[in-house]
């Protein structure tokens, strides 16, 4: 299962006659990086909520807010007197740090409980997308590997007329054999067989990473990568051939004028 890098969760809790709130949210980042803020006098939880978040989650900017207030009554006599500093000296007893850390722990726990169902949630939806996309190349490879044969077939026909054109402006005598192995050594330039294949094997290696129950992010990153490699390539390739195509259609339009609009449309469509 993947899980997105962006994510929330919220607690609010009593325990032991503390009002607990622990939030989190997180944005995306290509390591782990946790910024906690706590109150002054347990500044010795952000080491513990550091370590312990990190063994939930593995990547993305986390910012941690933990907050606390006492069960005081809402005494209106109370309330009013605490507003003056002067009247009242606070010495505040000292308090149990374990026992301290196990109750936030705790209320940090179901805050990421909840922060970890979000990213799992969002993470579901962005493998569906990402699957989409992926039938979506597919389709769009097949189309290509079916079309291949022909566009290396044209780029050929094209790469012969030039070099028979060009010998016998010079008069030079043409050996047969040797152009064709020329001719086919160039059509290689558009042929899309092997970038098709890799960029398949990428397509279910990148499914099968996707189904893992681990971090699979910089899997991924790197799958990506070579994928775009590829079909940038095969964009390339095609292009070549396209272009050999377009001018092929547009010395038939000046060969033939009575044919000329429909050979013009083909040529600039491509």
């Amino acid at each position: 299962m993947i899980h997105s890098m962006t994510g929330f969760g919220r607690c609010e809790t009593e325990i032991n006659g503390r009002e607990i709130s622990v939030e989190i949210k997180s944005v995306n980042h290509r390591y782990f990086e946790f910024n906690c803020r706590t109150p002054r006098a347990y500044s010795f939880l952000d080491e513990k909520l550091k370590s312990y978040t990190s063994t939930r989650v593995s990547r993305g900017k986390i910012d941690m807010f933990v907050s606390e207030t006492y069960g005081v009554a809402d005494d209106a006599t109370a309330v009013s007197l605490s507003r003056f500093p002067d009247i009242f000296t606070v010495h505040k007893a000292a308090e149990d740090e374990e026992q301290i850390t196990a109750d936030v722990l705790t209320a940090a726990s179901k805050a990421l409980d909840a922060f970890v169902a979000m990213r799992a949630a969002e993470g579901e939806k962005l493998k569906a997308d990402i699957l989409g996309r992926t039938e979506t190349i597919l389709s769009i490879v097949s189309e290509i590997e079916e079309r291949s044969p022909q566009t290396v077939k044209e780029y050929e026909e094209r790469l012969l007329d030039r070099i028979r054109q060009t010998l016998d402006s010079f008069s030079v005598e043409i050996d047969e054999q040797r152009v064709l192995t020329e001719v086919a050594l160039f059509s290689d330039k558009v042929a899309v067989a092997e970038e098709t294949v890799r960029l398949r094997s990428h397509i279910d290696q990148l499914r099968e990473f996707l189904d893992r129950d681990e971090p699979v992010g910089r899997k991924l990153d790197f799958i990506i990568q070579e994928m775009n490699r590829e079909a940038n390539t095969i964009g390339s390739k095609v292009q070549r051939g396209s272009r050999a195509q377009g001018r092929r259609h547009q010395e038939r339009d000046r060969e033939d004028p009575r044919t000329g609009s429909e050979y013009r449309v083909k040529a600039e469509g491509i």
